[in-house]
């Protein structure tokens, strides 16, 4: 299964995510978009086929956002693009893409939606919260 996860491995979030795609038994590609960033096409399309608008791709927490003065209401979405292209550390993540689509997997278990093969046993999120079952079924409750 082809399945690329933009990840950032300082991120708990991301790392649960990419947890959950090799608890399928997948190795995805890996990359880490502060390194290695989407171009701006392939970031407004991951951002589309994901069902989001620009200013919810963006990441604010922990990043020059406001300094940047990204906040303002009156900025396009192409301005937004391009300061996400030019520092990507206000890209928000982790962007899983896969045969079945495109998703913003925050929360981790997101990625469950997009991922068509079963979970091969339980998992945990680092922060001790059960996702899976030891059948590899997902938690009643979970997203």
């Amino acid at each position: 299964m082809d399945i690329t996860i933009y990840h950032n491995p300082s991120c708990g979030t991301s790392r649960n995510t990419l947890a959950l795609i090799r608890n399928a038994g997948v190795e995805p590609q890996v990359i880490e978009y502060t390194k290695s960033p989407p171009t701006r096409e392939v970031l407004q399309d991951m951002i589309s086929r994901a069902g989001l608008t620009v200013r919810e791709a963006i990441r604010e927490k922990g990043t020059p956002y406001t300094a940047l003065g990204l906040d303002n209401p009156a900025l396009s979405d192409d301005a937004l693009l391009d300061a996400m292209v030019a520092t990507p550390i206000l890209i928000n993540r982790p962007f899983v893409v896969t045969p079945q689509g495109v998703r913003l997997c925050r929360p981790s278990e997101l990625v469950l939606d997009i991922l068509s093969l079963p979970q091969n046993g339980p998992f945990t999120k680092e922060d001790g919260e059960a996702v899976i079952d030891a059948q590899g079924r997902r938690i009643s409750g979970q997203v």
